[in-house]
């Protein structure tokens, strides 16, 4: 059972038989229409498993189209994180030199899907088979990154920093004598109006995502759309993570602060905002029942300097036990509102199958106390211990789109909880994309994606050359859904905008 947290839970219509009416001031949840799979072996043309990709998604600009048969095509750039650990390789390649604490030299990457879907809005549940047809996806490119000098990034272990330069703030690097390569894991993905890349790294993580506590850092990267690094930004000092008084990357201890995740942008590019996955450090995060408020900040990106100038607090969802639920991506809606993917790590890829609790949330920061260029963002804590401080008024959290409503799952061939198969929904969702349903009765109607992160578990795969089985024991696919949602304060043509059409 998850508590009321914040907000009363929002009306959820699981019936697309019932239209929301024009006019109508809030949210509604119309269901799922489509499903779609990339399978857990797949390999890009590097010959690399194909793994991690809901970590990141976004929708390339200009290519969304509906057609006149009713069916929508369009192409969906993902993002993989770190690449699969070397603990869980073949045993026999256990003390190759390209490893870090059981990372490994992984570039990071991104790929580009072409999809055609037909959204399904029958009564009658489909069998798994037929409902993948909702939505093929096809492989069509992959595009490394590479930073300064053309040296490509790396997911191996930041133990090590990259003196400050004059592009450049101190840079996270395995090391500096013998490994001076970027360490990212890449975990949001914006695509501005130019095509260029901007995302958000979360290198250095302890545990897996699921359990949300450890993960940190908080730098943005932009890459142009060629892969090369442009520009880094980093966050005031209370998000850099330091340890014992230095900047600190590593992920094999936590630091005294810091960690991030969570990227979008305003439809005109102009403003950036990036959100921590729960509370920083000094704010609680050491602990999973005091780590709920979360901080997301706003940054001008229209120059070429990126600036400050929000921030607020926001808390995040915890269960009926007090433990927090750790959000996983973030999506502008309006300015004031945004959409948040909050999860337990419960489901395929996990070992327990039943998942309490995964729902795309509605953000509204219309209220909150905007904290930036205070000392919060220097050395004081906003929610020490957990307790907000006084006179800090957080943003608003509602639920929204419950992602484990087995009545809508079981439409599809999916389901919660029960036998680990591959039509059991997998454990950690991380991603969201928007598009227009282009249908002139419901103008707010959008197609809500969202994608799963597999972390690379497959018996079949390979990775930085070497084949693997997962220590998991068994295939976990690349999962993806797409919800049909209506979202009445989105002004509009603004998400058209958004993604070039």
């Amino acid at each position: 059972m998850i508590l009321p947290t914040v907000a009363l839970l929002l009306l959820c219509n699981t019936s697309l038989a019932a239209p929301t009416q024009r006019g109508q001031a809030s949210p509604v949840n119309k269901g799922l229409v489509a499903i779609g799979i990339v399978p857990a072996n797949a390999r890009d043309t590097t010959g690399t498993t194909i793994g991690g990709i809901g970590s990141a998604i976004a929708l390339k600009r200009g290519t969304f189209r509906k057609t006149s048969g009713g069916t929508y095509t369009g192409t969906l750039i993902v993002q993989p994180d770190r690449g699969y650990k070397l603990s869980q390789l073949m045993a026999s390649h256990a003390a190759r030199p390209l490893t870090v604490d059981n990372t490994v030299d992984f570039q990071g990457r991104q790929h580009e899907f072409n999809f055609n879907f037909k959204p399904y809005y029958g009564a009658v549940n489909l069998s798994y088979a037929d409902a993948q047809k909702t939505l093929k996806l096809t492989y069509k490119r992959t595009l490394l990154y590479t930073e300064r000098f053309g040296k490509h990034t790396t997911g191996l272990d930041p133990l090590d920093v990259r003196p400050k330069t004059k592009k450049d703030p101190i840079i996270p690097v395995p090391s500096v004598k013998n490994k001076n390569n970027l360490s990212i894991d890449a975990e949001s993905l914006v695509l501005d109006s130019d095509g260029r890349l901007v995302f958000h790294t979360s290198p250095g993580e302890a545990t897996t995502v699921a359990e949300a506590i450890v993960q940190f850092l908080a730098y943005v990267y932009k890459f142009d759309r060629h892969g090369d690094l442009q520009q880094v930004i980093q966050p005031p000092q209370a998000v850099v993570p330091y340890l014992a008084g230095k900047v600190n990357f590593t992920s094999a201890t936590n630091p005294d602060t810091g960690r991030f995740e969570g990227l979008t942008a305003s439809p005109d590019g102009k403003k950036l905002y990036a959100m921590l996955q729960s509370a920083l450090i000094q704010d609680g995060g050491d602990k999973d029942k005091t780590s709920r408020y979360a901080r997301l900040l706003e940054y001008n990106v229209a120059g070429w300097t990126p600036k400050l100038t929000r921030e607020w607090v926001v808390p995040l969802p915890q269960t009926d036990k007090g433990k927090t639920l750790a959000q996983s991506e973030i999506h502008y809606l309006d300015g004031k509102k945004f959409l948040v993917l909050s999860r337990d790590g419960h489901g395929n890829g996990d070992d327990e199958s039943t998942s309490a609790y995964k729902s795309v949330d509605i953000l509204d920061i219309s209220r909150a106390t905007d904290i930036h260029g205070t000392s919060y963002d220097q050395s004081t804590p906003v929610s020490p211990g957990g307790v907000l401080a006084a006179g800090v008024t957080p943003a608003e959290y509602t639920q929204f789109v419950s992602l484990i409503d087995n009545n809508q799952l079981g439409r599809f061939g999916l389901h919660n909880g029960g036998a680990f198969d591959d039509t059991l929904i997998a454990a950690k969702w991380e991603s969201l994309a928007l598009a227009p349903v282009f249908d002139p009765r419901y103008p707010h109607d959008y197609f809500l994606f969202v994608g799963a992160d597999n972390d690379f578990n497959t018996l079949d795969g390979t990775m930085v050359g070497e084949p693997y089985s997962t220590s998991y024991g068994r295939d976990v696919q690349n999962q993806f859904m797409v919800y049909r949602v209506t979202l009445p304060t989105v002004p509009n043509g603004s998400v058209a905008h958004s993604i070039g059409i």
